[in-house]
């Protein structure tokens, strides 16, 4: 029988490597013959024990060529570039038919391996329904595909945000998710300043198209962003960032009218300060944002696919299967982007 090998996750910073046996595809389906998987705050969380779902078949930012397709797939055919949209979504509860799918109440409950929890891309082979997969431009870096699922997730953050022509955007953060909002934003047309303590990650920020750098650990960020405005603010704040005092400095230095958008997932969760007169008078809007949209990842694979987002400097390192856990190791180090794993 033949056989494929798959990462899995199996206790805190402990991998396998496990053979599978390699299915063929059936109606509707594909063989994906994978090519790169980026390791992702999630597969880093699992790694660290922070999320504890062990056994984990990690890797849901991932691209490939189709090997194989099944009776009744016509969008795909053998040596196609693609990547995969792995969030997962019923179909059937409230929010995907009120196409909401982002918000569908079996997120995040993937199993692309047989016997396997997780959405599986760090492996040499996933079998997929044709539908979640998207086609790529044929010459395409397929490392830079695998970034579709990061930058469709701030495809949709960019849409909540509302930006229009000309106006001032602040984007407090400057990792992969603050640097992918700084390009997008440039392509919305805004002026756009971005808020970071890291020196090389402000660096990182002007290539990605930044018109104003703040060192925040220099200079009061609210008052630097107040005053490049004239007192009042930018028309949206987005914040990348992971720390609670941050979603607080964004609705400080965000305009009348302005839209506020909290992007990162919080840790430690705690409460923040809201003066709700302050809303109330300026008509602010507070919002989140998780998960794209089918609409958003096929808008981001477009991007990558033409060339107007290029993600080069979001790629720390490429690692090789055979050195996962050395990908894990530099993945978890505060100073990478996104470390890709090449099968």
């Amino acid at each position: 029988m033949e056989t494929y090998k798959a990462g899995v996750l199996t206790g805190e910073q402990t991998l396998e490597i496990r053979e599978l046996p390699l299915r063929r595809p059936g109606p509707g389906q594909a063989l994906v013959k994978v090519h790169s998987c980026a390791i992702c705050t999630l597969e880093q969380r699992v790694y660290l024990g922070a999320m504890k779902y062990y056994p984990f078949a990690g890797g849901h930012e991932v691209s490939g060529v189709v090997a194989e397709v099944g009776e009744g797939v016509k969008t795909l055919k053998p040596g196609d570039n693609v990547t995969a949209r792995l969030l997962t979504s019923c179909g059937e509860c409230y929010y995907c038919r009120s196409g909401l799918e982002n918000q569908c109440v079996i997120s995040f409950k993937a199993s692309t391996h047989e016997g396997l929890n997780g959405p599986g891309g760090l492996a040499e082979y996933m079998l997929m329904d044709s539908t979640a997969l998207y086609k790529m431009a044929g010459g395409i870096d397929l490392g830079h595909a695998a970034l579709a699922e990061p930058l469709a997730c701030c495809v949709h953050s960019i849409g909540r945000g509302n930006i229009g022509l000309g106006e001032d955007v602040a984007v407090i953060g400057a990792g992969i998710m603050g640097a992918l909002h700084i390009r997008l934003a440039k392509l919305r047309g805004a002026r756009v300043i971005a808020c970071e303590v890291d020196a090389a990650r402000l660096e990182t920020a002007r290539k990605m198209g930044a018109d104003v750098l703040v060192d925040s650990s220099r200079v009061d960020a609210v008052a630097e962003v107040k005053a490049l405005t004239e007192g009042r603010g930018v028309s949206v704040a987005f914040c990348t960032a992971a720390l609670p005092q941050l979603a607080a400095q964004a609705i400080a230095m965000t305009d009348k009218l302005g839209r506020v958008v909290l992007y990162s997932s919080f840790h430690p969760k705690n409460p923040i300060e809201l003066d709700v007169n302050q809303v109330h008078y300026s008509e602010m809007i507070i919002t989140g944002s998780v998960n794209p949209l089918v609409r958003d990842f096929q808008i981001s694979t477009r991007l990558l696919s033409s060339g107007l987002i290029d993600p080069t400097p979001l790629i720390s390192e490429r690692k090789p299967f055979a050195q996962l856990t050395e990908a894990f190791e530099r993945a978890i180090d505060p100073h990478t982007y996104r470390v890709l794993v090449t099968m």
